[in-house]
């Protein structure tokens, strides 16, 4: 453990040492932390600040109760998710949510009075907030942005269609209400791999009538079609025998049916009451 140097300047913070050496550089370069605006390390910490730090970090959930009660108090929409003393106790950062702007100088001066140290209100996202509250995912691990994920790019329900992921908002968001992170993690692979099918909204023809594409598999590169008029009924197609029978549609008369490519799987979908 060792004091170091504050953001302010005023007074110190106690911080503790887990990554040194080469190690400690990567993380460094990975996290890109401009190693010029490094704080000074004052020392080892001693027995005294160690105490000191513990005391007032102990008291972190009792004030973080205090604090949401004095907002609701004062009708302020705000959300108070984490507060962090300073090492010395001499500030207090109260890390908060909100969806408008918040007038909160009745909270600071609520807020002084009943904590005796300095106050600093700092908005975060619903992301940040996960990433500070923590937390088990669906998977069963921690939280990515808790643990080592620390830029937030942005999430869109197409990671979820091109990866042809069924679109259950409840399934696909995260603790912060947001679409899950790890829905990036992959959508590359699949991205390189869809360049080679044709366009899912093209038809094939034939006589017997009108096939649409309900389904594809992107890595075993096979697309099921069914007939407009019979969507319970899916033929399991290549992707190389699709464009070859799209081709075919631009200049030739349409097939008789689908079941006469040899290359093909049919599927009839049953569907049981599973209400009991």
């Amino acid at each position: 453990m060792v004091t170091v140097e504050t953001k302010s300047g005023i007074g110190y913070d106690v911080g503790v040492v887990y990554l040194t050496g080469e190690l400690a550089k990567l993380q460094i370069r990975n996290q890109t932390i401009n190693s010029k605006t490094f704080k000074k390390v004052y020392r080892k910490s001693t027995y005294k600040e160690v105490n000191i730090w513990k005391f007032f970090k102990k008291k972190e959930i009792t004030i973080l109760f205090k604090a949401k009660q004095i907002a609701k108090n004062l009708n302020l929409i705000m959300k108070i998710c984490d507060v962090e003393y300073q090492g010395d106790g001499g500030k207090a950062i109260f890390y908060y949510t909100a969806e408008n702007r918040i007038d909160f100088r009745k909270l600071i001066k609520e807020f002084s009075f009943h904590f005796h140290t300095r106050i600093e209100m700092r908005q975060i996202g619903s992301r940040q907030e996960a990433a500070k509250i923590g937390g088990i995912g669906s998977c069963g691990r921690e939280l990515c942005c808790s643990t080592w994920l620390k830029k937030f790019k942005s999430v869109t329900t197409n990671s979820a269609r091109y990866q042809q992921l069924s679109i259950n908002i409840q399934k696909l968001t995260g603790q912060c209400s947001k679409l899950k992170c790890c829905l990036n993690y992959e959508l590359d692979a699949y991205l390189d791999a869809i360049k080679n099918f044709p366009d899912f909204n093209r038809k094939i023809y034939t006589k017997k009538g009108v096939a649409q594409c309900m389904k594809i598999d992107v890595f075993k590169q096979k697309m099921w079609f069914s007939y407009i008029k019979k969507p319970n009924t899916w033929f399991r197609i290549e992707v190389k025998k699709i464009k070859e029978i799209l081709e075919k549609n631009k200049i030739a008369p349409p097939l008789e049916k689908l079941s006469t490519i040899n290359t093909i799987q049919k599927t009839e979908l049953t569907f049981k009451d599973l209400s009991i």
